[in-house]
């Protein structure tokens, strides 16, 4: 009995000693960090600079009600047909597929941005080609029949027409203003999803990805790591104020989705040509009237040039603009109109925007002596 007695009020006092302990380590207020914990987790802007933010939701705002889903309807065999091998793909191919077969119509889905406010629409020409019937749907469900106005397959830019007013027109940046690293948008119907918005920053300028055949095709597109699937095309990118400074083209894959690259024409291209369709129902283009090439380190030591980057030209189209203007095989041309060219794409990008007749002032290297050269535009040629 007194074994027992005494395991009871060791029993009891262990209880007591564990209340102690607990009533203790009681605390009504917060616990409080540690004063490094709660410094790792803060970020300090340097002095003047602005906190960066990552919230987009103005300018998805601002881009959204501008960006239509167009429904192409399609006749199989009239289906553009293109190399599997080719990893750089026109979203809408995966829509359509490469061999119909028959005569059996297709369905197929785009995108296209809202150019003026009577129902001008900007979209890729791979979206409207050979279409026998197309229906435009707004954000806001609105549904309309288009016409198409007027295409460029050197560009694959094309402008359709819906018979509507008052309606939610773009605004346009400047694409030329627009940086490696900058954060855009892309606006569209992936999928068929309609209006969708994907973010990423712009990767490389003046990309020539050989999608459209080379030869006289202009090529300088606006590299971004937004996702950009099928039924993109046509569809915009904007800035981070939610202005339109391309139009989403094609994607880099494998599979036919998105794999970590897409590909836009630059707005201050695409007004050229989009203005010259509305206006005269075609492109017209001018022409320099040359064979170029890219220059590398390999090509300016044989050339004898202390150059590193710039345009080689290989050969002069007869009776075409360089001739005219004195141009020379093996010029290497480094700018137009005071801007560096370095590429192929961006040299036909800057031509691609002037008019018929305009002058542009070329600096090229010949035979190691820098030279000056005005060079009439004229129409023709390559």
């Amino acid at each position: 009995m007194k074994q027992f007695l005494n395991l009871v009020l060791a029993g009891m006092a262990g209880g007591l000693i564990t209340f102690a302990g607990i009533r203790l380590t009681d605390r009504t207020g917060p616990v409080e960090q540690p004063a490094s914990l709660a410094r790792s987790v803060n970020y300090v802007a340097p002095s003047g600079a602005a906190i960066p933010t990552f919230d987009f939701s103005e300018a998805a705002e601002n881009a959204t009600p501008s960006v239509v889903n167009i429904k192409a309807t399609i006749k199989g065999n009239s289906a553009a047909n293109r190399e599997e091998s080719n990893p750089f793909r026109f979203p809408l191919e995966d829509f359509f597929g490469r061999n119909f077969g028959g005569d059996v119509p297709r369905e197929g889905t785009g995108s296209g941005v809202i150019y003026s406010s009577d129902g001008l629409i900007i979209t890729n020409n791979h979206v409207v080609e050979s279409s026998s019937e197309l229906e435009v749907t707004l954000s806001d469900n609105r549904k309309y029949k288009a016409k198409v106005i007027g295409t460029d397959p050197k560009t694959d830019l094309a402008v359709i027409k819906i018979e509507g007013n008052d309606l939610p027109a773009i605004s346009i940046g400047d694409s030329d203003a627009a940086k490696v690293g900058q954060w855009v948008l892309a606006v569209g119907n992936p999928f068929d999803l309609t209006s969708t918005v994907t973010a990423g920053i712009i990767s490389a300028k003046g990309r020539n990805i050989q999608l459209l055949g080379g030869g006289n095709a202009i090529e300088s597109f606006i590299q971004t790591d937004a996702a950009v699937n099928p039924g993109n095309s046509g569809g915009a990118l904007v800035d981070a104020s939610g202005k339109l400074i391309g139009i989403n083209t094609a994607i880099a894959t494998r599979t036919g989705a998105f794999s970590g690259y897409s590909f836009a024409i630059p707005i201050n291209l695409a007004r050229r040509i989009i203005d010259d369709i509305i206006e005269y129902g075609a492109y017209q283009r001018a022409f320099l009237g040359v064979s170029i090439s890219d220059l590398d380190g390999d090509y300016a030591q044989e050339l004898g040039v202390d150059l590193s980057q710039g345009v080689v030209v290989e050969e002069l189209v007869d009776g075409g603009s360089a001739q005219y203007a004195g141009i020379q095989p093996k010029d290497v041309i480094t700018e137009i109109d005071g801007r560096l060219v370095k590429s192929v794409a961006e040299l036909q990008e800057v031509v691609g925007r002037a008019k018929v007749g305009d002058i542009v002032s070329l600096t090229l290297y010949r035979k190691g002596k820098r030279v000056e050269l005005p060079v009439r535009l004229r129409k023709g040629g390559s």
